[in-house]
């Protein structure tokens, strides 16, 4: 019998910062994958690595499941595999290497091994699939169990021939994703990760994926698995896997993960409609740009549907800066799609980027001024951080030497020449929060002042909380002055 072991090298444990948030999410892409093999007949299994302490835990469910096949298959929708982390690749040379001595085929599949399959293939993987992987996965097993070895006609795929990396033409990207099957969720244990959400949000979320790809051209965003192109699931397969995940696992919140959601023309309306007439009541979270929620129209269903927090990217409140980008969008467009939201009902959230080749202390002043006076739900500040097949890498690469990647997603480390030194971008992290919170305490303090019936004891606190973030904010920004000068 084939058996096939999945399992993905995202160790919670080794990203201290995702580990204290405690907000994790099952693999969703390893989940697709087992789900298509299991559909063509196939027994699998999963060893998912989410909570365990370290790689070699797998040896159990490799020796309880004799699996002929071991399948690294992380999840190509999650943005913290996206970031091809050196903690989580040793990790996954590890499991490969332990599978291999217990006699499996071990295949691969990650946006890290697709830019560095030949030292996956080094570090014990037979194969590695590049690009959208489950399709390569299928005709690849089957041509192993046939007793075929006609690898260099299969598209998507790298292996040793005569002892070197060898890599065959990609596949094209799969348009009709209706015809996969919905995930495998009954093989993931969903218990430790609703306790952790539970404990650490006081609410449970799932994450579902609606699309595949992303259009747009932002020159420092790598898409080494989905690509270019954009398609997406019809709204009724959707609804679909909401009723179910609502019956399986009575969930509060969905995050949908994809790159962009519902760009399709109409989608997001059709979407709403189906949401309303199925009478499900469910809260969740997106990703989408600024110019695409200039219209009103469509940010009314978000919100109709259910929509609460939009994360749009940001990026800067330089138009220089977002030009230099190729992020297609303006500094209008953000305070635009921000107030429309707000005026629905929806929390917009910010990606901010510092560290773009070329921005200097003006164009990092916009983009404070403009988190000041924007004032979204969230922020989420990084460094520009290059990744191969990226524009942004090839322009900054003669600066990288030894250290390419982030060990875990906290560390923030700005690895090529800039305006200003790596330290210098690390207390503008702090200073930038500290300052952003002050000036949600200041709008608060504004709002008792003009609205005395509206007080209540969460508004009172945030307003007294500038008492404590207008003193640390000036701190922060004598060390940030400090360090523009050395």
């Amino acid at each position: 019998m084939h058996n096939i072991l999945f399992s993905h090298s995202y160790f919670l444990r080794f990203d201290p910062k995702q580990f204290a948030l405690g907000q994790p999410y099952p693999p969703l892409g390893t989940l697709y994958a087992a789900a298509l093999m299991r559909e063509k007949g196939y027994n699998v299994s999963l060893f998912d690595s989410m909570f365990c302490h370290q790689p070699e835990e797998i040896n159990a469910a490799l020796i309880n499941s004799a699996p002929a096949f071991f399948v690294l298959y992380d999840d190509g929708f999650n943005y913290l595999t996206k970031m091809c982390l050196t903690n989580m690749r040793e990790a996954a040379f590890s499991m490969c290497k332990l599978a291999k001595a217990q006699g499996c085929t071990v295949i691969v599949s990650s946006s890290d091994s697709t830019d560095r399959y030949g030292e996956y293939l080094k570090e014990g993987a037979d194969f590695v699939i590049i690009g959208e992987a489950e399709h390569t996965l299928l005709e690849l097993i089957d041509n192993i169990k046939d007793g075929e070895s006609t690898y260099a006609e299969i598209p998507g795929l790298a292996f040793l021939k005569n002892g070197q990396p060898y890599k065959t033409p990609a596949r094209p990207v799969l348009k009709d994703l209706d015809s996969l099957p919905l995930p495998a969720w009954d093989l993931i244990d969903i218990e430790p990760y609703r306790k952790s959400w539970l404990k650490n949000a006081g609410y449970f979320s799932i994450n579902m994926s609606t699309t595949r790809g992303c259009p747009f051209k932002c020159n420092w965003c790598a898409k080494p698995i989905y690509g270019s192109r954009y398609n997406s699931r019809s709204p009724q397969n959707v609804v679909q896997e909401i009723k179910l995940l609502t019956s399986l696992f009575k969930m509060d919140h969905i995050w949908f993960c994809d790159d962009i959601f519902g760009l399709k023309p109409g989608w997001i309306i059709e979407f709403a409609q189906l949401i309303v007439q199925e009478n499900i009541s469910i809260r969740f979270k997106i990703q989408s740009r600024a110019d695409l929620l200039a219209d009103e129209h469509v940010v009314a269903a978000l919100a109709a549907a259910g929509c609460e927090n939009v994360w749009i990217g940001a990026e800067s409140g330089s138009q220089k800066v977002l030009d230099a980008m190729d992020k297609g969008i303006t500094v209008e467009q953000i305070s635009v799609a921000t107030q429309a939201m707000k005026h629905n009902g929806i929390k917009p959230s910010f990606f901010i980027q510092f560290g773009y080749p070329g921005e200097d202390k003006a164009d990092i002043a916009q983009t404070v001024k403009m988190i000041n006076k924007l004032l979204p739900f969230e922020i989420g500040i990084s460094v520009s951080y290059p990744l191969p097949g990226t524009v942004f890498y090839d322009r900054v690469k003669a600066d990288l030497h030894n250290k390419t990647n982030w060990t875990d997603s906290d560390e923030m480390a700005l690895m090529f020449r800039n305006t200003f030194p790596p330290s210098y971008y690390k207390q503008l992290h702090k200073y930038v929060h500290q300052n952003y919170h002050k000036h949600l305490a200041k709008n608060s303090m504004v709002t008792l002042i003009r609205h005395p019936l509206s007080i209540n004891a969460k508004l009172l606190r945030k307003a007294l909380s500038v008492l404590y973030h207008a003193p640390a904010t000036f701190f922060e920004r004598i060390k940030l002055t400090q360090l523009e000068k050395a």
